[in-house]
């Protein structure tokens, strides 16, 4: 509530705040009823409860439907879903309740929303992309280490974020390259294909770079050779060949 409140301190009428997607725990059923009454729309995962959970386990085999959902990079998964229309205490009106599942004996999760229009499969997508947006800050403490700046001093601060931002755009830029990998995390990328060793030979306008032998070079190879007549400026404008190594 107090980001709403900030949120609407300044705002551009023709900016209006009209959809909100959060975790559970973020707000209470009263407070839901507040946005709701503001006109905005949400989503967010409902608390399990006793009751919930009854609620869940009673529903029939018919009741679930399968649907794909589509993800940005065009991959997609099938989950099971159910939905119904029920009333929450604390929270004046009726709300929606979509029910998820990836297979038919999971246990399912509760998406709750004031969105009565939207098709179940965009509820889903909407969703998820705040799980990415999560996946993606535990990617930034985790593997980039943005929680182990030792500096306080405003100016290391400031860099390290700008090296960890700079990091992972270059990760991406090197995923979009490697077919069958785009949607991969930058540690699956770091293991797969920056986790090696080799030799550096540097002579006069070439430097030769060979990588030991392991099973997903030859896709980092083909990804190379996009760049073999590229010159580094800072190395005396000296082109760059990648090569196998005979060893693993």
């Amino acid at each position: 509530m107090e980001f709403l409140d900030f949120y609407h301190k300044d705002e551009d009428k023709n900016h209006a705040l009209k959809y909100l997607v959060f975790d559970s725990r973020f707000a209470t059923y009263a407070n839901l009823s507040s946005i709701n009454s503001a006109g905005i729309k949400f989503l967010t995962i409902q608390r399990r409860s006793m009751a919930l959970d009854a609620k869940t386990g009673a529903i029939s085999t018919s009741e679930w439907s399968k649907i794909r959902i589509e993800r940005v990079n065009g991959r997609g998964r099938h989950v099971f879903f159910a939905e119904s229309t029920t009333t929450i205490k604390g929270y004046d009106g009726l709300i929606r309740q979509v029910f998820i599942k990836n297979s038919k004996n999971a246990s399912p999760v509760t998406i709750i929303t004031n969105d009565f229009d939207l098709k179940p499969n965009k509820i889903i997508q909407k969703y998820a992309a705040r799980w990415l947006v999560e996946q993606d800050i535990s990617e930034q403490i985790h593997f980039f280490h943005m929680n182990r700046n030792a500096s306080g001093i405003v100016v290391k601060v400031d860099f390290d974020l700008v090296m960890t931002i700079l990091s992972h755009n270059l990760y991406r830029a090197l995923a979009r390259e490697l077919p069958g990998f785009s949607h991969c995390t930058a540690k699956t990328l770091y293991d797969k294909f920056i986790r090696n060793a080799g030799t550096v030979n540097m002579e006069s306008g070439l430097t030769t770079v060979k990588l030991k032998r392991k099973r997903s070079l030859p896709l980092l190879m083909d990804a190379l050779s996009n760049f073999k007549a590229a010159e580094i400026p800072w190395i005396n404008g000296s082109k760059f060949r990648f090569t196998a190594a005979t060893s693993t």
